[in-house]
């Protein structure tokens, strides 16, 4: 399977303009606070866009659609748990990212607790942002491979080489000025697919509906105490809540944007407003993934897949019309490219600031700008070989977020420590680091634990050890309050 001439003209010619658009930006970066903030001076509506987009990768473009097609639309109860993951993120953590000039989240963890906690949890950081986001580069060769004929290596290595060379030059404001622009691309493309794919069906909308109906794929709440299930009510909402709070609240991909905001106000309504948003985008992957199963059920039934995650991108390469693929391919890559520079940006902030930048404070302006360039380099050739690895893994987007999670909790229980209580110091903060990271390798490992639960259970496993280890332990930096 290869592109037809016009399709294979709209996915280059978009990579080529995306490309040129992102360098642009490259002049104006003289300093740190301008490469990786962008110096503070974001509209809120566009950080909110940059983080849809920077959340919604190849992964989910191609794996939810898969998820629909194979069980239901459960998956909108975790989307539910998103949502109000942001708004305690809002309450809770912002209002102590914006007392101060912060960089990157972990310092925070250094203000409060010291040194060596900000080094454990950026360190934690950027071994799970590598490792879940080469899970993610790899999701699109699965696309280019499919579109293009290209072999993994080379498909991965075409989309990095691109979103590299904007995100080496811009920093920060290229990054979330293409994140908008790319988010107009894929939202667009996903809904004329799901325009195209409805008149596809025999009968249209109607009978996708009654398809999708008498096979139970359009269910959306599951009100079970099964703990074993992944996508319950209480799971989606509890677990994913957790998840958010950890994603968008102790993690650099996302608190980068919330730093960059003008104020913590445009802080906050670009972080709710964007939960809208990712609500509605996981309602139109969806529908995808249903309207999908009612066209191989109706139309060629006989249609078989290796994988699910391949469905999606199939029916674009073989059955869309010609141009509509191409707009199609172009928005999956986007997504790709989005999550990507964002990745590299948050990776090279976190290695400059949080370790080298503090421990050689005299540098220079200008020598810290060369480091920055040659840290998004190097982290470009680490999500380029975690990308190959990740080829063995299963369906990706559940695998990209179980990697994400095993952490997520062990980060987001350190955080909560940090602002919800005072007599927590460093020592016990460590130990209960450690636990609660023991505890998500552990679900993930040796349990049949569904990863939605994965960050609540290791944020509470977290936050108890260490407040009780705070409690029996003495304070060497003498940061912890002895009250409350």
């Amino acid at each position: 399977m290869t592109l037809r001439p016009l399709d294979l003209l709209i996915v280059v010619l978009y990579l080529g303009g995306i490309t040129a658009f992102g360098m642009r930006f490259r002049r104006s970066q003289r300093t740190l606070r301008g490469y990786f903030l962008a110096d503070r001076d974001i509209p809120w509506w566009a950080i909110s866009l940059s983080i849809v987009a920077t959340e919604t990768s190849t992964l989910t473009i191609i794996s939810i659609p898969g998820l629909a097609y194979d069980t239901n639309l459960a998956f909108l109860q975790v989307a539910l748990g998103y949502c109000l993951g942001r708004v305690l993120i809002s309450l809770v953590l912002l209002p102590q990212y914006f007392r101060g000039e912060l960089y990157t989240a972990y310092e925070l963890m250094e203000r409060r607790f010291g040194g060596n906690l900000r080094s454990a949890t950026a360190a934690l950081f950027l071994l799970t942002r590598a490792v879940a986001d080469g899970v993610r580069v790899w999701a699109v060769s699965i696309v280019v491979m499919i579109a293009l004929g290209t072999g993994d290596v080379a498909s991965v290595a075409l989309i990095t080489v691109l979103t590299l060379a904007y995100t080496l030059e811009g920093g920060l404001a290229a990054v979330i000025w293409t994140d908008v622009v790319q988010l107009a691309v894929y939202v667009g493309g996903t809904l004329v697919g799901l325009m195209v794919i409805l008149q596809l069906v025999p009968g249209g909308a109607p009978a996708v509906l009654s398809v999708a109906e008498a096979a139970g794929r359009l269910q959306v709440f599951d009100f079970s105490f099964d703990f074993s299930r992944a996508y319950t009510f209480w799971a989606g909402l509890i677990g994913g809540g957790f998840l958010t709070m950890a994603s968008h609240g102790t993690d650099q991909l996302i608190v980068q944007r919330l730093l960059a905001a003008r104020s913590r106000l445009e802080s906050q309504a670009a972080l709710i407003s964007s939960g809208i948003i990712v609500f509605l985008q996981f309602v139109i992957f969806l529908l995808i993934g249903v309207a999908l199963f009612a066209f191989y059920r109706l139309v060629e039934p006989s249609a078989v897949f290796a994988r699910s995650d391949a469905i999606f991108p199939t029916f674009i390469v073989t059955r869309m019309p010609a141009g509509v693929a191409g707009l199609l391919l172009a928005a999956i890559l986007a997504a790709a490219m989005s999550t990507l520079s964002s990745s590299l940006s948050s990776l090279s902030s976190t290695s400059i600031v949080d370790f080298y930048v503090r421990r050689n404070p005299e540098t220079s302006e200008a020598r810290r700008m060369v480091l920055s360039r040659r840290a998004t380099l190097f982290w470009a050739m680490v999500l380029f070989g975690f990308a190959l690895l990740a080829r063995r893994g299963g369906r990706v987007v559940e695998l990209g977020l179980t990697i994400a999670s095993v952490a997520y909790g062990a980060l987001l229980g350190v955080f909560l420590l940090g602002v919800l209580t005072r007599r927590t110091h460093e020592r016990g903060a460590i130990l209960g680091l450690a636990a609660g990271l023991a505890v998500g390798l552990y679900l993930w490992l040796a349990t049949a634990v569904p990863w939605t639960w994965y960050v609540a259970l290791g944020t509470m496993a977290t936050f108890s050890i260490g407040y009780v280890a705070s409690l029996f332990l003495s304070d060497p930096n003498n940061k912890g309050e002895q009250s409350a």
